[in-house]
């Protein structure tokens, strides 16, 4: 690889990136190098939770994080989520609860609950996930249906 190349795994799967400046954002390499539109970009500044990906299973801001940063890291998006168990169950739990509207922040709710529900052991209780979404808003919904939401999708786990 050349020195301006960049190697990620990005939803369990190698990926290669030539000529990625130092300051590219994983936000940025994601959507626009990887044409993964899930991850979606709402305030560049980490206040919404709309960039949420997942870095080695922790959720994380990929509006705040260099790609160089997490250089050979497991990255996830909400693409790779929705081949798996959780994520499917979550999205499930989205759908079905109405708490999708515009969708624009939905793939942000969808990784950083996952991220709480796919440790091993039993669910956290109700409050602790609603708590663990404090970072993520959503402008449509009213959270109503997001509450539902991650109700049913603690209950599907």
């Amino acid at each position: 690889m050349s020195e301006n190349s960049l190697g990620l795994s990005l939803n369990g799967k190698p990926r290669h990136f030539e000529k990625v400046p130092d300051a590219e954002r994983l936000l940025d390499t994601i959507r626009w190098r990887a044409g993964l539109k899930g991850t979606k970009e709402g305030c560049r500044t980490g206040d919404c939770g709309a960039c949420m990906v997942l870095v080695n299973g922790e959720p994380t801001l990929s509006c705040l994080v260099l790609s160089r940063e997490v250089a050979e890291e497991k990255i996830t998006t909400i693409e790779g989520l929705s081949t798996e168990k959780v994520g499917r169950l979550v999205i499930a739990a989205f759908e079905e609860a109405g708490a999708v509207q515009c969708g624009y922040c939905t793939p942000g709710f969808v990784v950083a609950l996952a991220a709480q529900l796919g440790g091993r052991g039993p669910p956290p209780p109700l409050e602790t996930l609603l708590d663990g979404l404090e970072g993520n808003l959503c402008r449509c919904t009213g959270y109503l249906a997001i509450q539902k939401a991650v109700a049913a999708a603690r209950e599907a786990i």
